[in-house]
């Protein structure tokens, strides 16, 4: 194989054309980002005065409650999304990824706070286990710095341990409430506008089933991908935006240009002051102005940080601006009709342009609704890949973008509960009280996290995390209890929600815990296995024996509870361990560890395959091939224990290498003679004819192999000519005699259906089933 070599012709490019192509790329990315992230954040202004003005606020011929809103309006966008997420909460980004399990991630790392019971000294040396960030300087080995007493204090208390992990499920469950909650209410809103051309009467038939039938084609055609009708989001959400500001600019100033007054925060204390209470409740309707900010983090993975930054400073955030000041300004001309403050938004479109601009509205709702239904798929996708949520399908919609996924089974449900409750509800003031109490959960839970990591991470002081909590936090918990207090009135709904997911989780998440915890207890030692002998005390057959296990070191109890039953196996045998780790992505050339179990005569490997939480699952054929080369690698590189049959201790089960691109595997249906490799490597043959398919391995030309690598990779290439066979464990998780009625409950009913019903593992789903063998095991937990 030809070796190919960087030389200084990669830094070409002057400095000049770098930072020209990079501000190219980040205004590309901010245009892109408008479509994905932006369009719930910019339909809230049609439904944002409606609810505000529902019943809280009394009817007054003044302007005071209208200037207090739109002022209560313009600082929560200014300190919330603008301050808080565009310029700090951006920076704590896991190896480019956001939200709240990237957050949990980042601590989980810095801390040992996770509770993935597989980890290994090995996975720390990742490339992307460790990122510094937020301008901290790492502080020196066992320094006595705040950083270091947090983590002590979070290392030592367990409760602590399960409480952090506890706030990263809650907001993980409010996502998926708010995947529920918005679409209802922002198509619903969108659809809205029609009640200004119908009689009460026909509206209160019309509106439910037009947005119900857009809600089931919303959901109907996710299987096909955003990645086909993408291209279109962000100039539906640029043209929205360009319309509300638009309008906004001609009711400033047609009917008030005084309204910038409203802008002082001297009209909140007045709003407050004047209406008491029910201006305290009226904030519930006030936050959904926010509505969506949290996407800027959550998505932050399909773009950067400059390019989101850029996207909402320059666009985004004035244009919400100006279409909240339209609005105030027209409320302010027109306190005689009542109804105004009930309709919203379209009230203060011109009547010319109303339906234009019902269509395009009813566009961006979807589109909005869209991003939120595909960020909900992408944290199940996490919660699942670090055991906090049963195995689900996961379909990849597209080969070229990254993150786009399909879950038909999170699709149906997320249907079904969003036309419950748009059909139960039926306005936008019970629609908006329980979106508002989902959205202003997940901001606290991302405060309370983002404390940690300015001190764990950034190695900031605890003065500073302190302030951060504080301000940002007493301004949520003021939205937070004000949606509160509106339980009866819909917010019960994410609450409700929340509970039910969160019990899931957690019985998911305890059931493997403890089955691993079993496997842990009833593995069986290497003495064991060398005590079965030379042959393993066993007849050896043709082929690859592929042996699924959760454990990382040790022999899984299913191996001896086979061979006791059946004394035959394979001429190599693979315990497989596919795990994850709290990192986004695992590099190709880092995924697989691979260690070497007894003596070399054995033919028995160990190999763990690691994933991030974002990492793509190969298909079978291709992870197969990944595999055996690795396993190949692994041989020739010569990173192994000696042959021969001395004592080994189980320290020695732990020693593994990280086995990267080497050896190439090349696999041929045919079996044509004097079959010759590339150009300037060597061949390994195997001197079985007549099969179906011819095995080879192409190994690098400074590569000098002894006779008995040379005999290894050998036999590995017959064993792999003649098949793989996959050896699963089929479990049966029961609680032990003697255990709480709790813990029955959640072992023996709860988990117990969950398996029953969840999917298989990922790589596991489409091997056939002639090389599949699965052995029964009990586990008494």
């Amino acid at each position: 194989m030809d070796l190919e070599r960087g030389g200084a012709g990669a830094g070409c490019h002057s400095s000049p054309e770098k930072k020209k192509d990079s501000w190219r790329t980040a205004l590309t990315l901010a245009y892109q980002s408008l479509g994905v992230v932006y369009g719930d954040l910019s339909t809230s202004p049609l439904y944002v005065y409606k609810n505000t003005f529902a019943e809280d606020i009394e009817h007054s011929e003044t302007n005071e409650e209208i200037y207090g809103v739109l002022s209560f309006v313009f600082w929560t966008l200014t300190l919330v999304p603008l301050l808080k997420y565009v310029l700090i909460v951006l920076r704590a980004d896991d190896n480019g990824e956001g939200g709240t399990f990237a957050l949990y991630s980042l601590l989980c790392r810095h801390a040992r706070v996770g509770f993935l019971p597989n980890g290994q000294l090995a996975d720390e040396e990742l490339s992307t286990y460790k990122k510094m960030d937020g301008g901290g300087a790492a502080p020196p080995m066992g320094a006595d710095t705040a950083a270091s007493r947090v983590k002590r204090v979070l290392e030592k208390h367990h409760v602590l341990q399960r409480l952090l992990l506890l706030l990263a499920l809650i907001g993980t469950c409010m996502v998926i409430g708010d995947g529920v909650l918005t679409p209802a209410i922002s198509v619903f809103s969108a659809v809205s506008g029609l009640e200004l051309s119908m009689s009460e009467e026909q509206h209160k038939y019309v509106e439910v089933p037009i947005a119900c039938l857009i809600l089931v084609a919303l959901f109907a055609l996710q299987h096909y991908g955003t990645h086909r009708v993408g291209f279109l989001f962000a100039p539906i959400v640029i043209t929205w935006l360009l319309c509300i500001s638009v309008i906004g600019v001609y009711n400033i100033f047609h009917w008030n240009p005084h309204v910038y007054q409203a802008l002082s925060p001297y009209y909140m204390y007045k709003f407050l002051k004047k209406t008491q209470r029910g201006g305290w409740m009226s904030l519930g309707g006030i936050l959904l102005c926010i509505t969506g900010s949290e996407a800027m983090f959550a998505d932050l993975g399909h773009f950067s940080q400059l390019s989101i930054q850029i996207a909402f400073t320059s666009v985004v955030y004035p244009s919400l601006i100006l279409a909240y000041m339209g609005q105030a300004a027209y409320l302010s001309r027109h306190h005689i009709i009542e109804s105004d403050y009930r309709i919203g938004f379209y009230v203060s479109v011109p009547e010319q342009i109303r339906w234009p601009v019902l269509g395009i509205a009813i566009l961006a709702a979807v589109v909005g609704s869209q991003a939120v239904i595909t960020g909900t798929f992408s944290i199940i996708k996490q919660c699942s890949a670090l055991s906090c949520f049963p195995r689900v399908k996961i379909v990849h919609t597209s080969s070229k973008v990254h993150g786009q996924i399909y879950i038909p089974e999170i699709n149906w449900m997320l249907m079904i509960l969003c036309l419950a409750v748009t059909v139960g509800f039926r306005d936008t003031k019970r629609l908006g009280n329980a979106s508002g109490l989902a959205v202003i959960a997940v901001m606290l839970v991302t405060t309370c996290l983002m404390s940690l990591v300015i001190v764990l991470c950034w190695h900031r002081s605890i003065f500073l995390a302190v302030c951060f909590i504080l301000f940002f936090g007493a301004i949520e918990a003021l939205y937070f209890s004000a949606s509160l207090i509106k339980f009866l009135e819909g917010a019960w709904v994410p609450i409700a929600l929340s509970i039910i997911f969160m019990v899931i989780m957690y019985v998911w998440h305890y059931g493997t815990l403890k089955k691993y915890e079993f496997d842990i207890q009833n593995k069986v030692s290497i003495d064991w296995l060398l005590g079965l002998g030379p042959n393993l005390g066993i007849v050896r057959v043709r082929g690859i024996g592929l042996i699924h296990t959760e454990l990382v070191s040790g022999i899984p109890a299913i191996f001896s509870h086979f061979v006791t039953n059946l004394p035959a196996f394979h001429q190599v045998l693979v315990f497989l361990c596919i795990k994850s780790v709290p990192v986004p992505y695992v590099r190709p050339e880092e995924r697989f560890l691979v260690g070497r179990i007894g003596p070399k005569e054995y033919r028995v490997y160990r190999c763990i395959a690691r994933y991030g939480y974002h990492d793509v699952h190969k298909d079978d054929l291709e992870f197969e091939k990944d595999l055996v080369c690795s396993i190949a690698e692994f041989i020739r590189s010569g990173i192994s224990h000696p042959s021969g049959t001395a004592e080994r201790s189980e320290k020695d089960d732990n020693r593994m290498a990280v086995v990267g691109a080497g050896i190439r595997l090349c696999e041929e249906d045919a079996d044509p003679e004097d079959a010759v490799g590339p150009s300037g490597s060597k061949e390994i043959q195997s001197p079985v004819t007549a099969r179906k398919k011819k095995v080879r391995f192409v190994v690098p030309e400074s590569s000098d192999m002894d006779s008995s690598v040379r005999e290894e990779l050998q036999e590995l290439m017959e064993a792999r000519e003649a098949g793989m066979a996959f050896i699963m464990g089929h479990s049966d998780v029961r609680a032990k005699s003697g255990s709480g009625l709790i813990k029955r409950l959640v072992i023996d009913v709860g988990y117990d259906f969950l398996r029953r019903n969840c999917r298989g593992p990922a790589f596991a789903v489409s091997i056939p089933h002639v090389s599949t063998l699965e052995v029964g095991m009990v586990y008494n937990v």
